[in-house]
């Protein structure tokens, strides 16, 4: 990664992430077909509703025939998490008009959010439209594409998790925390793993007693204010 910040470098940049959309793209698409989605559908969904854990979920529950105000009530609070990371990008886009603006977060996932807070340990702080829309056309794109061939190849695999696709993801954010970590000098290396850590045991304990989905967001908030509070208290 380097501290450009154009379109051409945005897809570079983005390439090794999207290897991790494929797989979990193509689980998708498989799990899709397997309830009965044409492969029509199952791209139409990946490029209207682009949500990956949310497009999961609502095939798993439009199988099981539940009502429509209960799927988009689920939608909305896995993908409530979105609502906090266009937050921490809208001041890098303050000098873009407000239809730059929505379009950079009608496109943001969690994987081009992580990706702009590495980036922005190379560029002095600073993003770009350009490199930003490149990076999530990339995503988007290889998104929709691997759902697609995973559908086609839906009747050719029954059981994506014996391949371990279902671990893509995991393995993606890993990949991504880690380069964060490393190359982020604005940050004592104890401070960020600290957090990681306080984060790992709200997650833990909040399991056995709080939904996964709502869980996310309130580990990200306790996650945010508790870093905030130990970078001042060891500054």
């Amino acid at each position: 990664m380097t501290g450009e910040l154009t379109a051409r470098v945005g897809f570079e940049d983005t390439i090794p992430t999207a290897f991790g959309y494929i797989g979990i793209g193509i689980a998708f698409g498989i799990i899709g077909q397997s309830n009965h989605l044409s492969v029509l559908e199952i791209i139409l969904m990946s490029l209207i509703t682009y949500a990956g854990s949310a497009q999961f979920v609502i095939v798993s529950m439009a199988a099981l025939h539940a009502n429509i105000l209960s799927i988009v009530l689920s939608v909305f609070l896995v993908n409530s998490r979105m609502i906090l990371m266009s937050t921490v990008i809208a001041p890098y886009m303050k000098k873009e008009s407000l239809l730059r603006n929505v379009w950079i977060g009608t496109l943001l996932t969690d994987e081009t959010f992580a990706l702009s807070m590495n980036k922005l340990n190379y560029t002095d702080h600073r993003l770009s439209y350009s490199w930003f829309n490149s990076a999530n056309l990339t995503a988007y794109l290889t998104w929709f594409a691997a759902s697609g061939i995973g559908g086609a190849l839906g009747n050719l695999i029954t059981n994506p998790e014996q391949f371990g696709l279902g671990f893509a993801l995991v393995a993606m954010f890993i990949g991504l925390l880690y380069l964060q970590i490393i190359t982020d000098k604005t940050i004592r290396l104890g401070i960020q793993l600290g957090v990681v850590g306080f984060v790992a045991v709200v997650m833990y304990l909040g399991l056995a007693v709080i939904p996964e989905n709502i869980l996310l967001l309130i580990a990200a908030l306790l996650g945010c204010t508790f870093g905030v509070t130990l970078k001042h208290v060891l500054r």
